[in-house]
């Protein structure tokens, strides 16, 4: 098994890439001490010392690491995890554990939250997941659209712009009624 390594728009986030599926659906994103016994394999990830966060994809893992910790020292380790977890066949993640792509809303606004999700769908997540990293729809209140950033885009030097200059300005061109894209933690 061969599994190549993709370095992201975070330079503490590297994108693994197994040459299989992952998940195939959904994601599932774990921060460190954060519920991992729902994923063996980002269980054992964290197992590597250094290790912030793993990030599951549908054909992508993503791992994010300490920033005194250099790539060189855990990348190998890395790899014969993700290698030898799945090669053993075990499962990666819980079933019922997938996060949801995006929040569900009903109200007045369901016709605009449909017209955000379907943009971000269609035009943000994929692109976003070339980077390895995901942002789905959390809210929206009063013209705001709150996004969460997840896998590489949590912390990357340059979300605040792709959230700013790109997504906010799809938006808003789309859909008059959006006056501001803002992140949530």
């Amino acid at each position: 098994m061969f599994i190549q390594t993709v370095e992201t728009p975070n330079p503490a986030t590297l994108k693994f890439l197994p040459g299989q599926t992952v998940l195939g659906m959904g994601t599932a994103n774990f921060s460190e001490g954060e519920n991992v016994e729902r994923s063996p394999l980002a269980k054992k990830l964290f197992d590597v010392e250094g290790v912030t966060g793993v990030f599951l994809g549908s054909d992508f893992i993503t791992i994010t690491k300490k920033e005194d910790v250099v790539w060189e020292h855990i990348k190998p380790a890395l790899l014969g995890t993700i290698m030898d977890f799945l090669q053993s066949g075990e499962k990666i993640l819980d079933e019922e554990s997938r996060d949801p792509s995006h929040e569900i809303h009903e109200g007045p606004e369901r016709e605009i939250v449909k017209k955000i999700t379907d943009l971000l769908d269609t035009r943000v997540r994929p692109a976003v997941a070339q980077d390895g990293g995901d942002i789905t729809f959390q809210s929206f209140e009063q013209g705001i659209v709150y996004l969460h950033m997840q896998g590489a885009c949590a912390g990357c030097p340059s979300s605040t712009m792709t959230l700013k200059m790109g997504i906010e300005n799809l938006l808003k061109h789309y859909i008059p009624e959006v006056t501001e894209v803002r992140p949530v933690a």
